[in-house]
């Protein structure tokens, strides 16, 4: 009996041939009815992806991938042109193709998309982009409840609502708290903002029921689309990926901040199509830092595939949140980055703070200090070409609120304490030049410190130190912030009320400043 040997590559032939493909059109929608009418044009050198390979559409805006029975395709977004929004704000970019609809599971997925479509084509309408724009950036709003729904939306969104010269709006992930049912409850309270918004995937967004990594989105993808796109803004490329690897792959227990190995293909076929002059900005809810020698939170060989991918691209940026603490961080050779000009990842605060702890406020919306001691609130991202800066806003706070003071109330004269000034500079990192004076004194230099905000360590223990129960939960324990700075306090001037100035000057030249005040009084 004759034997039929059957190898991988055959296997791989075979899946080849039996691939489908879809094929459709990029086109300038001019009446904006998304549908594609004989008069409006396709738009050349485009990119669409299907999650993994990435093609240019031709002279007449077509193009054609290879496509499964579980897939998305996506249109990624040139500059000059802007996407449909559907009635919740949320950019319409993708067809969805699962013909079967998502596995079951706790929370419904996509469900049955039917027989692919002759056509799958993607309307633009053109813009007038300039290369200097700003986007506004949320961490974490992630709710574990409607009633905390009702605090983000009243504490964060109200805060932002209808706020002028920002073009768009993203979510950096744990859009809710496990509760996938509350995602249309956050998209209810975020379309309020009044912007196109665009959303990442994080951690506590998953269908924890799921066996694979690929199926644990299906959720997320039946509300707001593909966890891995694509769009342009200016001389900004913008790159959304899911760094949540679930289940981890190391003991299928947990997850794991990593990237499948078609997140990595999408990742460089999506680079082949951009500028080496554009500004790269990467957004995942994961860091890829680890700032503790025992923190293996991310996979070393994704981090460095990527920025292997990134070393041509001069100009880059990556973003986070996750953590519910604000840092900056800089990759250097020694790091793995492959470029002389370090490389920065922004840790950005968070919507939720502190997971919607501390005192209330006057509105009865929980304060929800972070543990480093940066107030909850969102970022400001301010683009001019392939340059940036970013900005953090305090929620319900002014915008010069950039750090918060400690010191003592009172001193006695001529005694020498070791009590002294802390300023916690929420955007600071430790290269950052931070001054202070007494008195319209002599500018001194403040030194970085590794310790606790001891603003926060007040709220906290505010909390043990109450004779009666207080309204709202207890904040967290404090924990080494990456951003407070300390001085010393002179004892032997006159007695009475003293002026501490802080002048902060953050990594993009920017000086913010602050006021103190301490006494001193004879001792006793």
């Amino acid at each position: 009996m004759k034997k039929h040997i059957i190898t991988t590559g055959m296997l791989l032939f075979a899946a080849y041939l039996s691939a489908q493909t879809v094929t459709g059109t990029v086109y300038n929608d001019i009446n904006q009815n998304g549908k594609k009418e004989r008069k409006e044009k396709g738009v050349a050198n485009v990119a669409v992806t299907n999650g993994r390979d990435v093609v240019l559409t031709d002279k007449k805006g077509n193009y054609e991938l290879s496509i499964s029975d579980d897939a998305i395709i996506s249109v990624i977004k040139p500059a000059g042109y802007n996407v449909p929004v559907n009635n919740d704000n949320l950019p319409q970019f993708f067809y969805i193709h699962k013909p079967q609809g998502s596995p079951k599971a706790k929370f419904d997925g996509v469900t049955p998309t039917g027989k692919l479509p002759k056509s799958v084509d993607f309307a633009l309408t053109t813009a007038k982009e300039t290369e200097d724009f700003t986007a506004l950036v949320f961490g974490d709003p992630q709710p574990y409840n409607l009633e905390e729904i009702d605090f983000y939306a009243r504490g964060i969104v109200a805060d932002v609502q209808d706020t002028k010269g920002v073009v768009f709006g993203l979510s950096m992930g744990d859009l809710v708290g496990n509760d996938l049912s509350l995602f249309n409850p956050y998209i209810q309270a975020t379309k309020k903002v009044g912007l196109p918004w665009y959303n990442v995937l994080g951690n506590h967004d998953l269908n924890f029921d799921a066996e694979n990594d690929n199926l644990a989105d299906e959720t997320y993808e039946a509300h707001f689309g593909p966890a891995n796109y694509a769009f342009n803004y200016g001389k900004v490329h913008f790159i959304v990926l899911d760094n949540v690897m679930y289940p981890d792959p190391r003991d299928a227990k947990g997850y794991w901040g990593g990237f499948r190995e078609d997140q990595l293909e999408f990742l460089e076929n999506d680079l082949k199509f951009v500028p080496k002059d554009h500004l790269i900005v990467l957004a995942f809810h994961i860091p890829i830092s680890e700032p503790e020698a025992n923190d293996d939170s991310f996979r070393d060989e994704d981090r460095n595939r990527m920025f292997r991918a990134l070393k041509d691209y001069p100009y880059t940026l990556s973003l986070s949140a996750h953590t519910h603490l604000q840092r900056q961080d800089f990759f250097n050779k020694e790091d793995g980055w492959l470029q002389d000009k370090p490389h920065h990842h922004y840790n950005i605060g968070t919507t939720s703070g502190d997971w919607y702890s501390g005192k209330l406020d006057e509105k009865g919306i929980p304060i929800s200090v972070m543990r480093d001691g940066t107030p909850k609130g969102y970022a400001f991202i301010h683009f001019n070409g392939n340059q940036y800066s970013i900005e953090y806003k305090a929620a319900g706070k002014a915008k010069e609120h950039q750090m918060e003071v400690f010191a003592p109330k009172v001193i006695a004269k001529g005694k020498r304490t070791k009590a002294g000034v802390f300023v916690n500079f929420f955007m600071g990192g430790k290269n950052d030049k931070i001054e202070y004076r007494v008195d319209n004194g002599k500018w001194e230099q403040m030194h970085h410190v590794e310790a606790q905000d001891p603003s926060y360590v007040e709220l906290v223990y505010e909390w043990d130190l109450a004779e009666e129960l207080m309204a709202g939960r207890r904040s967290s324990d404090p924990v080494i912030s990456t951003h407070v700075w300390r001085g010393s306090l002179p004892a032997n001037l006159e007695t009475g009320e003293h002026k501490i100035e802080i002048k902060a000057t953050d990594m993009f030249g920017k000086v913010h400043t602050a006021v103190k005040s301490y006494r001193i009084e004879m001792p006793k």
